[in-house]
């Protein structure tokens, strides 16, 4: 069993904190519980000066049993993408996708972590976990398989497609954008982000 108890976090993330946990039990991302289990929460500036909501499962990764399936190395997507040689490029960004899967009943307890006094825990699946990444990265990949994606390359949540021409790349971002991820992810949402030709912007 992990126990930790939570250490002291950056005054600055108090109220964003709370806010971000009020919304997610409002959601039903997390809810209140008593669990003998209990790990620090370990909040994240990032760059756009915002808080992330992250959990320092490190305690728990170490006794966590690995699992064979890996994500892809991002080395090698990237050499297999140069390799494409094409002009015009999209990727899609699956907003939100770690708490859009919804996480066994029976494992929430060891997610357990303590804010203000209150001991929540994860009923979606929980950033921080060595595993999330994996789970999600598998779950993507065979929806998308089971509908017939064209060609692309996949990492976790995130999916590039290519093709010589704009109108083109356009027409296999939407195919993939068309495919119902509901079956996995009951409440994910495309969300788009375009990237250049070369130097040139998407227009």
């Amino acid at each position: 069993m992990v126990h930790r108890q939570q250490y002291r976090t950056n005054r600055d993330a108090t109220i964003p904190v709370h806010k971000m946990i009020h919304e997610l039990e409002s959601q039903g991302v997390v809810s209140k519980t008593h669990s003998p289990f209990n790990s620090p929460i370990w909040p994240v500036r990032k760059s756009d000066g915002e808080w992330r909501l992250t959990v320092d499962y490190r305690a728990l990764n170490e006794v966590t049993p690995p699992l064979s399936a890996a994500v892809p190395d991002m080395l090698e997507l990237q050499y297999e993408l140069e390799s494409k040689a094409a002009k015009w490029y999209a990727t899609i960004d699956i907003a939100n996708a770690f708490f859009s899967i919804p996480l066994a009943a029976e494992c929430r307890p060891q997610f357990a972590f303590t804010w203000g006094e209150v001991q929540y825990t994860w009923n979606r699946l929980p950033q921080g976990w060595k595993h999330s990444p994996t789970i999600c990265h598998g779950l993507i990949q065979a929806v998308l398989e089971k509908g017939e994606a064209p060609e692309h390359l996949q990492y976790i949540d995130d999916i590039i497609v290519w093709e010589n021409t704009a109108m083109e790349v356009f027409e296999k971002r939407e195919k993939i954008i068309q495919i119902p991820l509901k079956p996995v992810l009951p409440s994910s949402r495309g969300k788009l982000r375009d990237l250049p030709e070369r130097s040139s912007s998407w227009e």
